[in-house]
Parts: C-alpha cells; sequence; structure tokens
C-alpha cells in the first residue's frame, strides 16, 4: 500500500491546480471586455497570417501593406456578418405581427384539435382560451429588439479586435523561424484553427443557400449560426439543424417543406462533419463529450455566448499545447477522457 507521505505531493499539486484555476476563473471574468477581443483577435491572427506571409514571401508586398489587406478583410468578414444579422432582424421585426397571427392561428387548430377529441373539457378548455390570450400577448417584438441588441453589442467590439489584431500583426516577424516542440505547437493550432473556419464557412454557405432557396426568413441568420455552431463538435450541429425549425412551422403550411428545411441542412452536416472534416483535419479535436459540454459551461459562464463559441477552440488549443509537454500531458489525457495510467507498483 501506499504509504500517507507518498501521496502528499499529488495532494499538493492537486490544490494547487484547483486555486490556480479558480483565480485564472476570476481573473478572466473581471477582464472579459478585454480576453473576448483579444482572444477573438489572436484567432483570426492565426486566419490571416497566411495571407500576410503570401504577400510578403511570395508577391514581394511590403509589410505594411500586407497587413492592411490582411486587416481589411477582416474587416469586410466583422462587416458582413453585421450587415446579414441587422438585414434579416429588419425583416423579422416587419413581420412580427404576421408571425403573432400565425402562431395564434396554430395554437387555435391544435386547442379545436383536443376539442374534438375530448382532450379538453371544463377547466382545460379554459385553459386553452388563456393560451391564445397568452400568445396575444407575447413580447415578440421586444424579443427580436433584444437578440439584434446582443448580436450588434457582439459586432461593435469589432473596433477592439482589429486593434488588437493590428498589434499582434504589426509584432510578427515573417522572417522568423520557429523550431522543436514551440514550431509544432503553432503549426497545429494554425492547421486547426485555418481548416476548422474554412469548413466551417463552408456548412454555413450551404446551409443559408438551401434556406434561402424555400424563402425562408432570417435564412442568412441561420447560416451564420451553422457557421459559428459548427466549432462545437457534435452538439452544435444538431442546434444549427433544429434552430429554423419554430419559423418554419410558423411561416410554412406544407409538411413537406418543413421536413426538408430540417432534414436537408441535417445532410449537409452529416456529410461535411462525418466525411469532409475527419478527410481533411486528419487529427481530430480528441476531446471527450463531457470536457466540451464542461467547457461550454464553463466559458459561458465567463463570457457569456461568445464564450460558448470559442469554448471548444480553446480547449482543443490547450489540449495540443498541454499535450507537447510531459508535465502537462496528464491533463492533456484527461480533457480527451482517458486517465492516467500510474506505473507505480503497490509496496
Amino acid at each position: 500500500m501506499f504509504s500517507p507521505t507518498s501521496e502528499q505531493p499529488r495532494a499538493v499539486t492537486a490544490s494547487i491546480v484547483v486555486l490556480g484555476v479558480v483565480a485564472a476563473g476570476a481573473a478572466l471574468a473581471y477582464t472579459r471586455p478585454v480576453m473576448v477581443p483579444f482572444v477573438l483577435a489572436l484567432f483570426l491572427s492565426y486566419l490571416v497570417t497566411p495571407l500576410v506571409d503570401f504577400l510578403q514571401g511570395r508577391l514581394r508586398i511590403p509589410k505594411f501593406v500586407s497587413i492592411l489587406i490582411a486587416l481589411l478583410a477582416a474587416v469586410g468578414l466583422l462587416s458582413l456578418l453585421a450587415v446579414l444579422i441587422i438585414t434579416s432582424t429588419r425583416g423579422l421585426m416587419a413581420s412580427v405581427d404576421i408571425y403573432r397571427d400565425r402562431l395564434t392561428e396554430i395554437a387555435t387548430s391544435v386547442a379545436t384539435l383536443m376539442y374534438d377529441w375530448n382532450l379538453l373539457r371544463g377547466e382545460m378548455g379554459d385553459s386553452a382560451d388563456y393560451l391564445l390570450e397568452a400568445i396575444n400577448q407575447l413580447p415578440l417584438l421586444r424579443l427580436v429588439q433584444n437578440a439584434a441588441g446582443t448580436a450588434v453589442g457582439i459586432l461593435t467590439n469589432g473596433g477592439l479586435v482589429v486593434i488588437f489584431l493590428i498589434y499582434l500583426l504589426g509584432g510578427r516577424r515573417m522572417t522568423e523561424h520557429r523550431t522543436g516542440i514551440y514550431a509544432e505547437i503553432h503549426a497545429k493550432i494554425q492547421n486547426f484553427i485555418v481548416t476548422k473556419f474554412v469548413i466551417s464557412a463552408t456548412t454555413g454557405v450551404f446551409v443559408g443557400i438551401i434556406l434561402s432557396l424555400f424563402g425562408l426568413d432570417l435564412a442568412l441568420v441561420f447560416g451564420v449560426m451553422a457557421f459559428l455552431l459548427n466549432f462545437i463538435p457534435s452538439i452544435g450541429s444538431v442546434i444549427s439543424t433544429l434552430l429554423p425549425l419554430p419559423i418554419a412551422i410558423i411561416q410554412f403550411d406544407s409538411v413537406w417543406a418543413i421536413t426538408a428545411i430540417v432534414a436537408l441542412p441535417g445532410v449537409v452536416q452529416m456529410i461535411i462533419g462525418n466525411g469532409v472534416e475527419p478527410l481533411v483535419m486528419g487529427e481530430s479535436l480528441d476531446l471527450h463529450p463531457i470536457t466540451i459540454i464542461l467547457s461550454l459551461i464553463f466559458w459561458g459562464l465567463l463570457w457569456g455566448i461568445v464564450g460558448m463559441f470559442l469554448a471548444t477552440p480553446i480547449m482543443a488549443v490547450l489540449r495540443i499545447v498541454m499535450a507537447r509537454f510531459e508535465s502537462t500531458k496528464p491533463f492533456a489525457e484527461i480533457l480527451a477522457g482517458r486517465l492516467p495510467v500510474s506505473t507505480r507498483r503497490p509496496a
């Protein structure tokens, strides 16, 4: 058996780790207004760095001009997201009364059907009238405005993101040659971020096109959501597939149209997620589903909805880094769902 003293270093190490996580969490929550734009800028820097290197190395364009072109590309991407969200939200706000009337019709039809089946009588029947009245009193316009305000508020942080991005790109040297473990970490992180971004963008474009062909309201926003949620393995694709369902039920009368609006994007998610992505990315995220769920909760509590979108990429990057050092490799194995096996034998 192990002696009590042999377990003391492990207990001390575990206590220090717990205290460190708590302190880091408090610091990240306190510095949220600055850290969220910085992390976004850090991920963006990995995306635009290949463009800067190509312009400088292959086309011999000066560093300042190369960085300016990369910044314009990043600002253009953020502006495109803002335009898509604002335009679609305005269209939804203009149709709020139509949605309320359609929702009332659906509730009336369901209540009538339940009456015919003798499922609503007496007090239960009166509750149906209360349901219709509650629908008429729904603050749909305020909910839409709040959602739009949240989305626009996130995008308005783009100015701070661009400032951080300027410093990150400006302080980087193209001629800097990384070797050893740091070169491997840098290459794996950049490959993961760039590949994941391209695959997620492709998924969002296909989903947006399919929903637009059906004439679904907010089709472009659902495409953007499919792009963002694709950064969350498994769970994200299911959520993005089901998100258009309430709008489809309210907007369309045809069961086939509603089914197709859910099924076709689901097929796209399956083909890209289970076929194309493993083939292109090679090494998977290697994160256990429990790790993903806990990371969503942790980063969501710290940084809100932006933290939930960044949770999986952040944990994937942490696992890549920790797996390359012997001292932190056990933590990387835990994130992957593999408990480290002790090689010590009982005395």
